[in-house]
């Protein structure tokens, strides 16, 4: 199944057409016939989508809309609201209340089918994220407010055939919205590049035939593989919201299609919440990229930590036997830092750590390895690197950390020297060594360095 979406209706007639339909569409469909069972549902089952006739028996929909986005269990469910034909109130107040989405009744299967694939797949980006990064990412899988109180200035920047159709929707919408709206081009907005100085719009409204047909279609694409706009939202203007121009929009990828005959008002609610979902987006991928970088790296020296530096030392070492060539491991010790702390404090102990982690970081070559290891140990891999040069890399690493004193906190400065161990492993000719023991023969010379009176590079005597 594609995902689970719950069906409120009250004519059970009307529940039944969707079940077929949406069932036939490879959907799961859940049915409740009122409000009461809708919370419930929601609660229990945890759909993907919530499509909503608004004309219902125990409360009015807007009513309901407004109870699902102020319970944080169903707050970030995308809810699709039907409304009557010719009721643009009814629109509006859906709009008002937190529905993502609103289709005039009778709906149009094609396009209900498109909107209904266009939001699941943002709700099933998120979800991926929670299951990775767990309960501690949930919070910011949420709408963090409801729908009336989102008050952040946006950047909406308009795109029309012509110029005065822009500007007329500039007008209309500074009468209603704080945000910076600005009328571009489309060359203007495909030069559009991070940090140039000019701020790329979070919202594109953009009129779907621009000097022909389908055109402002195919510049919504482009801009969706552009650096600097790939991450904007896009509201695509139509004749129609319910014709085949609409279903192919959110195919392409549109996060809204509105009528350019919709209600006055429409327009300004709709990239309301455009703008909360796409920040709400935004959250979520932040939330994936610290979880990722919290993953890889350590917080204080911003070099590798130990979790990502042996499977990468592993993959570092399967490549040399591949190959049939040489590995330098070093393990790198700071000499008496217990001393540094135990003088200075653990302030002073952190700016020699970073201090010591960009020397290191400075004399590397890009294609190798550093990672902090221990509290004030850490671990260089050099590919491709036999005993002479892992000697000469060695005693260079050795000075640059001795032969300059590290300003502290408080204007003093203090000598720092490091303890380093070596070892070169060349595992395709070497019988039943494996990495462990190369690890384990590095560990073993920095023993050595450190008990021949430290500031000292110990090679193994093992080493290829």
């Amino acid at each position: 199944m594609h995902g689970r979406i719950l069906i409120v209706d009250a004519a059970a007639t009307n529940r039944v057409i969707h079940k077929v339909k949406l069932a036939k569409a490879f959907y799961e469909p859940i049915l409740a016939a009122d409000g009461a069972s809708c919370l419930a549902l929601a609660r229990s089952e945890q759909p993907d989508l919530i499509l909503l006739d608004l004309a219902l028996a125990d409360q009015p929909g807007t009513e309901l809309l407004a109870l699902l986005r102020g319970d944080p269990a169903t707050r970030a469910i995308p809810v699709i609201a039907f409304a009557p034909a010719g009721d643009p109130a009814a629109r509006l107040g859906a709009l008002r209340h937190g529905a993502d989405a609103v289709m005039a009744k009778p709906i149009a299967e094609a396009v209900l089918l498109a909107r209904i694939r266009n939001l699941i797949r943002g709700r099933s980006d998120a979800r991926r994220v929670s299951e990775i990064w767990g309960e501690s990412a949930s919070g910011v899988l949420e709408l963090a407010e409801p729908a009336s109180a989102f008050d952040t200035i946006g950047s909406i920047g308009l795109i029309a055939a012509r110029p005065e159709t822009a500007i007329g929707w500039r007008h209309a919408l500074q009468r209603r919205m704080r945000d910076r709206l600005s009328v571009l081009t489309r060359e203007q907005a495909m030069a559009l590049q991070p940090g140039a100085g000019e701020a790329i719009p979070e919202i594109f409204v953009v009129e779907c035939d621009l000097d022909g047909a389908g055109l402002g279609l195919r510049l919504m694409s482009a801009l969706k593989t552009h650096a600097g706009t790939r991450q904007s939202a896009f509201c695509m203007m139509a004749e129609r919201e319910d014709g085949s121009v609409a279903e192919m929009a959110y195919d392409l990828g549109a996060d809204d299609v509105i009528s350019s005959a919709a209600p006055e008002g429409e327009l300004e609610l709709r990239l309301r919440t455009l703008l909360r979902r796409k920040r709400q987006t935004d959250r979520t991928r932040a939330t994936l990229e610290d979880g990722l970088r919290l993953a890889m790296i350590d917080p204080l020296t911003s070099t590798y930590n130990r979790r990502y530096a042996m499977p990468r030392l592993a993959g570092i070492a399967a490549q040399a036997e591949s190959e049939n060539l040489p590995f330098a491991v070093m393990i790198v010790d700071l000499d008496r830092f217990k001393g540094v702390n135990d003088r200075f404090g653990h302030a002073a102990g952190d700016t020699v750590l970073v201090e010591v982690a960009r020397r290191l970081t400075e004399n590397l070559r890009i294609s190798d390895l550093l990672a902090r290891i221990g509290g004030e140990e850490f671990l260089v891999v050099l590919p491709q690197t036999g005993l002479c040069d892992a000697e000469r890399v060695a005693e260079r690493l050795r000075q640059i950390v001795a032969d300059q004193p590290i300003r502290l906190p408080d204007g003093d400065t203090i000598i720092v020297t490091v303890s380093i161990g070596v070892a070169v492993g060349r595992l395709g000719q070497t019988g039943e060594e494996d990495v462990a023991t190369v690890l384990d023969r590095a560990d073993r010379a920095l023993l050595l360095s450190k008990s021949g009176g430290r500031n000292l590079v110990t090679f193994s005597q093992s080493a290829a």
